[in-house]
C-alpha cells in the first residue's frame, strides 16, 4: 500500500483514538497478559511486514524496474521495510503498514500486468508465510512438546500461532478494495478503473474511508470471520 504524510497523520490520530476507546471500555492494553500477548505477536509482525514489502520490491525489480534496488529495498533486513508508526499501529490498533516500496511501472513490458503482479506479491507472501508458520506449529503439536503453559516450546507454539494469524490479517486487510491498499491497486489494473474520472477522487478519499471503517469497527465485522475461516482452512490443509 502507498502511504503519504497526510495519510500517516490520519493514521496516528486513529491509533490514538483506538487506544483511548479501548481504555474507556475498560480494556487494559498494558496489563501483563496483554504485554505477553504483544511479545508473542512481534515475530509474526516483523517477518510479515518485512517480507510483504520485500516481495513488492523483488517482483518489481524482476519485471525490469531498478528503483527498488536503487533504494535498497531488495533486502530482508526489517530496518529497510518496517515503518515505526505502521509497526506501532499494528500492535496497538490491529492494522499497520511497512515503508511503501516505490516503483516505476514505465519499466514494465506490460504495465498493467506488471502493476497487478506487484500488487499481489505482498499478500501472496503473507499467505505463504501463514502456511509455513502453520506447518511448524503442526510439527510442534505432533511432537507433544507444546503441552503445558510453562514449557519453553509453549511460547514457541504461541509465537507460531500468532504468526499465522498476523499474516492472514495482513493478507486479508491488504486485499480490501479500498485505496491505498493492494486490493484496490489490483482491481484498478484488472478493470482499468483509473480511466474513470471518479477514480482519482475516490483514491484521495480512500484513506479517510478506510480509517473511518476501522474506527467504527465495521472492518472487524468483515475481516474477523475471514481470518478465522482462513486460519481453520490452513490448519486443516497442513
Amino acid at each position: 500500500m502507498k502511504i503519504n504524510q497526510n495519510q500517516i497523520n490520519s493514521a496516528i490520530l486513529l491509533v490514538a483514538l483506538v487506544v483511548v476507546l479501548n481504555l474507556l471500555q475498560g480494556n487494559n492494553l498494558f496489563s501483563m497478559n496483554m504485554i505477553i500477548t504483544k511479545l508473542y505477536m512481534l515475530p509474526g509482525i516483523i517477518i510479515g511486514l518485512t517480507l510483504h514489502e520485500f516481495s513488492h520490491a523483488m517482483v518489481s525489480y524482476k519485471l525490469g524496474d531498478p528503483t527498488p534496488k536503487q533504494q535498497g529495498r531488495i533486502s530482508i533486513n526489517p530496518l529497510k521495510h518496517i515503518d515505526p508508526i505502521g509497526f506501532v499501529a499494528l500492535i496497538m490498533a490491529g492494522f499497520g503498514w511497512g515503508v511503501p516500496v516505490q516503483i516505476n511501472p514505465n519499466y514494465y513490458k506490460k504495465r498493467r500486468l506488471g502493476e497487478a503482479l506487484v500488487a499481489v506479491a505482498g499478500v501472496s507472501m503473507n499467505l505463504v508465510l501463514a502456511f509455513i508458520f502453520a506447518l511448524l506449529l503442526k510439527l510442534i503439536y505432533a511432537s507433544g512438546l507444546a503441552a503445558g503453559s510453562q514449557q519453553p516450546t509453549y511460547a514457541i507454539a504461541m509465537i507460531l500461532q500468532y504468526g499465522i494469524l498476523i499474516n492472514i490479517m495482513l493478507m486479508v486487510f491488504n486485499l480490501l478494495p479500498i485505496p491505498p491498499l493492494d486490493g484496490f491497486n489490483l482491481i484498478t489494473q484488472i478493470f482499468r478503473l483509473d480511466k474513470y474520472s471518479w477514480w482519482y477522487q475516490f483514491y484521495r478519499l480512500g484513506t479517510f474511508i478506510l480509517l473511518g471503517l476501522i474506527l467504527l469497527n465495521v472492518l472487524d465485522i468483515v475481516i474477523n470471520p475471514l481470518i478465522n475461516g482462513i486460519f481453520n482452512a490452513i490448519m486443516g490443509i497442513v
